[in-house]
Formats: C-alpha cells, structure tokens, sequence
C-alpha cells in the first residue's frame, strides 16, 4: 500500500505540472532572485498531499510549499512538487514531480517523474533503481578527468572558500564536461542512469535530494556530503557520483587535489 500509494501521489502530481505545462499561470518570487513558485506548484502539491492523506492521514509530511504537517508517525513524507521550477515556468522540458518516503530516519522509498519526457524513476530500498520499470545502474567510467559533470548554482552566490564558482572553474580549465541543468533531482536520477558520471551541488533542501539520493544509492553508485560522510539530505551539500570517482571528486571539491 505504501509504494503504490507513492506511486499514485507522483502520478497526481505529474497531471497537475502536465496540465499546466506550456499553459498560462500566475508565477510569484520567494526570497532571492528567480526563487519562483507558480500556481502549478501548488497545484501539484495539493494533488499530491491529498493523495497521501487518503491512504495515510497520521503520516508526517514535509513538502516544499506547505512546510511541515507535523505527525507523530516513525512515516515522513518529503515531497518537491515541481523541481526545476525556472525550468519549467518558461517552458523547459526538464522539470519534475519529486517524492521520498522516510522511516524511522532511512530513506525507504524514492520516485521521480517528469512527465514531459514520460520518464518515472523509482527506488525502494534494498531492490534497485528502475526508470520505467526498466532497472538502471550507474556508470563504468573510473576517470574524474574524463568524466561527465553536472552540478547547480543556488539563487544567491555563496561567498566562501571553495565555493559553486571556484570549483566549477577547476573542471572547465580542464576541459571536463559539467553541465547545468536546473533540477537536482533529475541530476541525481541520471546520475543513477548511468548518464552522468558524477553530481555535486552546494546548497539544497531535504526535498531537492531525498528521493534521488536513494536512487543513486540502489543504483550501485555513493551518495555523501563534501567531506565523504553519509550523506543526509538535511544538511545543504551533496556529492553523488557512481562511486568510481568519488573520492577523487571529494578532494577536488575541497582544493586538497588538482585535476
């Protein structure tokens, strides 16, 4: 009941962003430059809360809209219901619907939609990764040097010691491939693929990361935070690669190693 109630909430979600993609919507400004959120987020939201109260009405819940509806239950919630939100307001292809389920402090479940590319990613713990019912698994390639890269940028620089700008700068001086694609869960997800070798980022939320985490993680690839510690996704930095060139990543990231 539990996965397929996850499966029906990613689902309900995924309706309310196709609905309104490449459509007229009110769109207003959080804290910072371009921090949106449009009226299909919170569309997708309730979508995808009620969804989830149907089936679990006492479970917690933390989604990036609505906050916390805090619950004395060992069962979290933590729901992004548009990642990629700047993607997706002007009409980029490259947004989704973001779910995790957490027991007892470990995530368990994991899904990601993006249905404008008609890809669901899922995870359940212990039993793989699969896109599309299809199992996935992360990348060979054993070369930071000859990797490929994605990473993001928060909406307001961090002005500190190894900061999105200098460390973006030590891969491209090198001619290593990072891109930017504005959805950190879809990061995570082909970092899981096997499409991207490695994914780093220096500030996200718990429902940036919590599904895709876990999807890295079951897809045989390393999940940490910058000092090569389990990762949480409450705490803001996360290193996700296919566990070939993690370690090497890790130290570059903190300048302890030059590419």
């Amino acid at each position: 009941m539990l996965k397929q109630t996850l499966i029906n909430a990613t689902n309900a979600g995924a309706a309310e962003l196709s609905r309104f993609f490449n459509s007229s919507f009110a769109i207003h400004n959080k804290e910072g430059v371009n921090n949106l959120v449009t009226e299909a987020d919170h569309a997708a939201e309730k979508a995808i809360i009620d969804a989830i109260k149907n089936e679990f009405p006492d479970h917690y819940i933390l989604s990036e809209e609505a906050g916390e509806i805090v619950q004395d239950s060992t069962y979290k919630w933590i729901i992004d219901p548009i990642d990629g939100t700047v993607n997706f307001a002007n009409g980029i292809p490259i947004c989704c619907v973001s779910i995790a389920v957490e027991k007892d402090g470990k995530m368990i479940l994991g899904a990601v939609y993006n249905p404008i590319m008609n890809e669901f990613f899922f995870a359940e713990r212990g039993q793989g990764a699969y896109l599309n019912d299809k199992p996935i698994h992360v990348s060979e390639q054993p070369e930071l040097i000859k990797a490929c890269m994605v990473t993001g940028f928060p909406y307001t620089y961090l002005d500190m010691p190894n900061g999105p700008l200098e460390v973006f700068e030590r891969f491209i001086r090198k001619g290593v491939p990072v891109r930017r694609l504005g959805s950190a869960a879809i990061d995570l997800c082909w970092v899981a693929a096997g499409r991207f070798d490695g994914f780093y980022e220096h500030k996200l939320n718990a429902w940036d990361s919590a599904a895709g985490f876990l999807l890295v993680e079951e897809a045989g690839g390393k999940v940490t935070d910058f000092e090569g510690n389990p990762y949480s996704p409450y705490q803001p930095h996360l290193v996700a690669t296919n566990g070939k060139i993690h370690d090497e990543l890790v130290e570059v990231i903190n300048d302890r190693k030059k590419l």
